[in-house]
């Protein structure tokens, strides 16, 4: 028998796209549509979304971007040290920190090497501590460690797949030098509490938002409210250049010791003053980026117009939560479009199991993370090193790994997380968005038949 959780509601629209046995809430309208079959397309059914209908690519190419490497190309200009003054990456800078409301930008190599640069360039070293998040990519914790300082799990809200302010101050000790939130998916971690929480402790805020690129919280750019802020320009990224990433700062003097910390110790006026490695931008990904940018506002308004529908027609659906958003959150990069899997609405169902479902349907869901980064390989292996045992006491070390192994809701998200890749997938027309809320429908209402996948 069908769940009788939710009862049987007026559908809006003539026809549907899919069979209309079970009992869908009212909010996963109905729109109209060629008939397809009851059966699940895993189990030999016919799909929602036939395999003759593409996703937008990405990453985006177009012709001014092409332009742009052919003009570097010829220059000769390589690197940013063959035209400080008006090479592509100089450009770039003054153009990006334009877009984000940020005094300074400094474009690196990754997302990951502008995360590190900012943890050299605040003093963070041996002996200290940074508190970030769990889920995430891995290039988070290894900024951190690449200074040989100690990253600080702080566990998750589960519904909004961000660091639980709560726990980040459980985890605030004598030896914590900053906190570094991550935008998770593109929306704001909750840096009203962040930002008070830093000022109260005097530790500084490194934002993550290699996943945020011109997302808004409280009319400002995520990674322009902390001390620094990173975005990334890797392949997957909303703006793409292959590899790349940028620093976001108000401080000059701060941005200028970013600068010499990425330029191998060398400050801007050449002289060799401290360690770093060479983390410049090349003049390669600064064309790519300076091509992008003109048409990027559009694209970045583009998924939230698509992400604002999908969570429409998801509203009151207690099968697929979208992600919590936190008070002053205006906008968003949807690297993702993330949402948890409820499995006691789809008659007790794994998750894989819907995740097989939804594919064959032609919807592109993934798990994205399985799991935090608290039961990785790495937090054995830095324990281990002679260096940590003697930067932090014994007692610090056991406390450390007690922490590490109990991250409740961390371990939820990884268990409940399925997301769709924002960067391509999110600029789909509106048909393509319904494609996506017919054959959650269609799941939902033949749940029962995900027992035989």
């Amino acid at each position: 028998m069908p769940n009788k959780e939710i009862g049987r509601r007026k559908f809006i629209g003539t026809f549907t796209a899919v069979s209309l046995a079970g009992m869908i809430p009212a909010s996963l309208q109905v729109f109209a549509g060629p008939k397809v079959s009851d059966k699940l397309a895993v189990l030999g059914g016919e799909p929602v979304r036939s395999k003759a209908k593409k996703w937008p690519k990405w990453p985006h190419v177009d012709d001014r971007m092409i332009e742009e490497i052919v003009k570097t190309t010829k220059s000769g200009k390589w690197s940013r040290i063959n035209a400080p003054l008006d090479g592509t990456v100089v450009t770039f800078e003054k153009q990006f920190a334009s877009m984000t409301g940020a005094k300074f930008c400094i474009g690196t190599g990754s997302g990951t090497q502008a995360l590190a640069i900012c943890v050299e360039a605040l003093g963070i070293g041996p002996g200290d501590e940074v508190i970030t998040s769990p889920y995430t990519d891995f290039g988070t914790v290894s900024a951190i460690l690449t200074s040989r300082a100690l990253p600080v799990l702080a566990d998750l809200d589960p519904a909004s797949y961000q660091m639980d302010p709560d726990d980040t101050q459980r985890k605030i000790t004598s030896a914590t030098k900053a906190i570094m939130p991550v935008h998770m998916m593109g929306l704001a971690a909750d840096m009203d509490r962040f930002m008070a929480m830093a000022q109260k402790h005097k530790l500084k805020v490194i934002e993550d938002a290699c996943q945020a690129a011109l997302a808004k919280f409280r009319g400002k750019t995520l990674g322009t409210i902390g001390d620094l802020g990173c975005i990334s320009f890797q392949a997957s990224k909303a703006i793409a250049c292959g590899e790349g990433g940028a620093i976001l700062g108000n401080d000059e003097q701060l941005m200028d010791e970013c600068f010499t910390v990425h330029n191998h110790g060398t400050t801007r006026k050449g002289k060799h003053t401290t360690i770093g490695p060479k983390n410049r931008m090349n003049e390669f990904e600064g064309a790519i980026l300076n091509g992008q940018l003109p048409t990027a506002t559009e694209r970045f308004e583009i998924r939230n117009r698509n992400v604002a529908y999908l969570n429409e027609k998801l509203k009151g659906f207690k099968g697929l939560v979208p992600q919590k958003r936190y008070a002053g959150t205006e906008s968003g990069g949807f690297y993702n479009y993330a949402m948890s899997y409820k499995s006691e609405h789809f008659a007790g169902a794994t998750r894989q199991q819907f995740l097989k479902a939804i594919a064959a349907e032609g919807i592109p869901f993934s798990p994205y993370i399985p799991n935090g980064l608290h039961r990785e390989a790495w937090i054995d292996h830095i324990l281990s090193l002679s260096e940590y045992k003697k930067m932090f006491p014994a007692a610090r070390l056991k406390q450390y790994r007690e922490q590490m192994a109990s991250l409740p809701g961390c371990d939820t998200v990884c268990a409940e997380m399925v997301a769709m890749h924002g960067s391509g997938n999110l600029l789909g027309t509106t048909a393509d968005m319904d494609d996506i809320i017919n054959a959650v429908m269609k799941v939902y209402e033949q749940r029962e038949q995900l027992k035989n996948i």
